[in-house]
């Protein structure tokens, strides 16, 4: 059963048989607005980045990015740059892959990001969300809906953290602006 989040609302991630996840998916899916006007039917492509930044006592000690696409322990990878959305046709577009089992002790939140690397504002994505998966059996356990549209080019989406013995997710939602993950980092240090 999947739950729909609300900025901010946070949800446990044990699974309901008591046991913990071990593998999970945060995936990323968009869609270029149609253009208004004489050509409305014509889309510009746009190319949404998904980020993850593992942090330590709330200080960042790796990222996986389009650039780097796996974490240097191994724990988190992405799956690939997708340059235009709307690939999956409300399927992921991009995903990052955390194994929980494998992410050192010392790290103790990620945060998930998205932005516009081309520069387009969100006015201009449509269907945009963010999941949260069981990769072990496929079952969309959480997703956040981009609802509206906004003058920013980035999201802080959500994050994955420590909590207790086990793993929880909160959905953030914070817009912002920036290209890449490093222009977003004083944001995200608001949100740890």
């Amino acid at each position: 059963m999947t739950v729909n989040l609300s900025k901010g609302q946070a949800i446990s991630l044990q699974k309901a048989d008591g046991g913990t996840l071990t593998a999970v998916r945060m995936g990323l899916g968009w869609q270029a607005a149609k253009r208004r006007g004489l050509f409305g039917s014509r889309t510009r492509e746009i190319d949404l980045d998904a980020s993850a930044v593992l942090f330590a006592e709330q200080q960042p000690v790796d990222v996986v990015f389009f650039r780097h696409l796996v974490s240097d322990d191994g724990s988190v990878r992405h799956t690939g740059d997708n340059l235009v959305g709307g690939v999956g046709q409300g399927g992921d577009d991009e995903a990052i892959l955390v194994d929980l089992q494998r992410v050192p002790v010392h790290v103790d939140q990620i945060v998930f990001t998205v932005n516009s690397f081309t520069g387009q504002t969100f006015q201009e994505v449509e269907n945009a969300f963010c999941r949260l998966v069981d990769e072990t059996n496929g079952q969309e356990l959480a997703r956040y809906t981009l609802t509206g549209g906004g003058a920013y080019t980035a999201q802080i989406m959500a994050k994955v953290h420590r909590a207790g013995g086990g793993w929880q997710m909160t959905a953030v939602g914070a817009p912002t602006s920036g290209r890449t993950f490093q222009d977003l980092m004083p944001e995200i240090a608001r949100h740890l």
